[in-house]
């Protein structure tokens, strides 16, 4: 994903999702585009670029890569997500499985599943350095939540399936708004006006298919905390988009 539903990138989580506290930065080093443990070190960094939903990923830098040597580098369709842990992962599968029907829903695959917290849309790729200050600055508290019911979004002409989170403490609705805030005056992001509503979406709808009006299926009432605040940016392609991270910043 959450800028919010509407927003998030096809294939698409709206996503599937803040901020956290103001804590020294780390150093930043590249590490693989892998699920980090349930306690992450603190630290930011720039991850390569690996698929997480469909066909095989394309390596970079440390960094975005420029379209060319000569011309200006290309703009990338960019998001701030929260990562999710594996234990969250499996559970959105299995109520995915239950309530998606794959005639009517495309079901994501279990590593494009998180939370969306900011969609920046198409931004020049030199912002990610930006970006990537502004997530060191927002990381703190990993944010506990739990599975909080099924919900369609939008609410009229639903057309993704998605899990509700709640924000058991409080600290990912401060998350998202440092993460908010801190884009917005670094002049990256513009602020949605509808008020932050967390979820991860696990099915979108296929084309020329009516959501129902209801979900019968739950997802388990499963309590987890946060895995890492990170940048991906998304590749649209035929079948749908692919999430590849450039930088992750973990919690304290």
């Amino acid at each position: 994903m959450t800028p919010a539903w509407s927003r998030a990138p096809s294939s698409r989580p709206s996503g599937p999702a803040s901020s956290t506290s103001s804590g020294p930065a780390s150093s930043t080093s590249s590490v693989p585009a892998s699920s980090t443990s349930s306690v992450p070190a603190s630290s930011t960094s720039s991850v390569p670029a690996s698929s997480t939903s469909s066909g095989p990923a394309s390596s970079t830098s440390s960094g975005p890569a420029s379209s060319t040597s000569s011309g200006p580098p290309a703009d990338l369709r960019l998001f701030v997500a929260l990562e999710l842990p594996h234990a969250a992962r499996a559970a959105l599968v299995a109520f995915r499985d239950a309530a998606a029907d794959p005639a009517v829903w495309r079901p994501l695959p279990p590593e494009a599943l998180h939370l969306t917290l900011a969609f920046l849309g198409r931004r020049p790729a030199g912002d990610v350095a930006t970006i990537e200050g502004v997530l060191r600055e927002a990381a703190g508290p990993a944010p506990r939540l739990a599975m909080a019911g099924a919900v369609l979004l939008p609410p009229r002409r639903a057309r993704v399936l998605c899990a509700a989170l709640s924000d058991l403490d409080g600290t990912l609705a401060e998350v998202q708004a440092r993460v908010s805030d801190g884009l917005a005056a670094a002049g990256v992001y513009v602020p949605e006006k509808r008020a932050f509503r967390a979820h991860a979406t696990v099915a979108r709808l296929r084309p020329r298919e009516r959501a129902p009006r209801a979900v019968e299926a739950a997802p388990e009432p499963l309590e987890f905390h946060g895995e890492a605040l990170t940048l991906f940016v998304s590749r649209l392609h035929p079948h749908g988009a692919r999430y590849e991270p450039l930088v992750r910043a973990s919690f304290h």
